[in-house]
């Protein structure tokens, strides 16, 4: 007896869109702990990520702020605000409702002001790790910004987050893993899509060198936990051609590009070979 393949609802089959907002120079050795790694430039794409279904549409992380970028003396090669980038795809941000912060880093959880309906998903892990006495050690707090941890508590106290405790299901086909290694409470997004199930890194693998080769990027809160989250990615996702590092400019050049926006790319299709 042959078994019936299974139907989805166009309410958990999701298109996915990765939208650079910033680019920075930076060199090999910059990415990558030991090794060997011969030196080289390697620029670092910053994205979010955009999940829509027929019913639902999630915002993955919130970029940083112009402000934020020149407080922290970043030299850009290109920059535009990530949450106005959401009207390119049509979406008004005022109406998104629910936004999953990977982590806490500054340049995944700023901008939150701009989302005013929207309610937003993170780890307890990482709530209590920004928060907690790692943020006495300067090494570990560097990339936090302490005004955007800041407007997260407020939205906590307007119960507008909402908290999970390790994997868990956000909506029928979209699902949080909790990964940590990079921050000890990161999470990475594993969503079904028209050609399988993508797994949407973030800064579990940062480039797609850091899991393929199982070189791990120099923010690391946790080595095992960072090289066995990897491992994970690859497992979750219905092929190594379906996980999606965070912060690779090659990501741009695999997927096509969203009505020739070349800084936005649908990782719903299948890759360009």
């Amino acid at each position: 007896m042959t078994t019936p393949t299974p139907t989805h609802s166009g309410d958990d089959i999701y298109e996915v869109f990765a939208l650079r907002y910033a680019g920075v120079q930076r060199r090999r050795i910059d990415n990558f702990i030991g090794m060997d790694v011969h030196d080289g430039p390697m620029a670092m794409d910053f994205y979010v990520w955009l999940l829509r279904s027929a019913t639902r549409t999630i915002l993955v992380d919130t970029g940083f702020t112009a402000e934020t970028a020149r407080a922290r003396k970043r030299v850009l090669d290109r920059y535009r605000c990530p949450i106005d980038a959401l009207r390119t795809l049509d979406v008004d941000p005022d109406t998104v409702t629910d936004v999953v912060l990977t982590h806490l880093h500054f340049d995944h959880a700023g901008n939150l002001a701009k989302l005013p309906a929207a309610r937003f998903h993170l780890q307890d892990a990482e709530m209590s790790y920004a928060t907690g006495r790692c943020m006495c050690f300067a090494p570990m707090r560097h990339a936090y910004s302490v005004e955007d941890v800041a407007e997260l508590l407020r939205k906590v106290y307007a119960e507008r987050v909402m908290f999970h405790d390790g994997d868990d299901q956000l909506a029928p086909g979209v699902e949080l893993m909790l990964i940590g290694g990079h921050t000890r409470g990161l999470q990475s997004v594993r969503v079904r899509t028209a050609r399988g199930w993508v797994v949407l890194a973030s800064d579990a693998s940062h480039y797609y060198e850091n899991h393929e080769d199982g070189r791990p990027f120099p923010i690391v809160q946790d080595m095992e936990q960072m090289l066995a989250g990897q491992q994970r990615l690859l497992a979750k996702a219905d092929s190594p051609r379906h996980v999606v590092p965070g912060h690779d400019p090659e990501v741009l050049r695999r997927y096509p590009a969203m009505n020739a926006d070349p800084d936005t790319v649908c990782l719903h299709m299948a890759p360009i070979d």
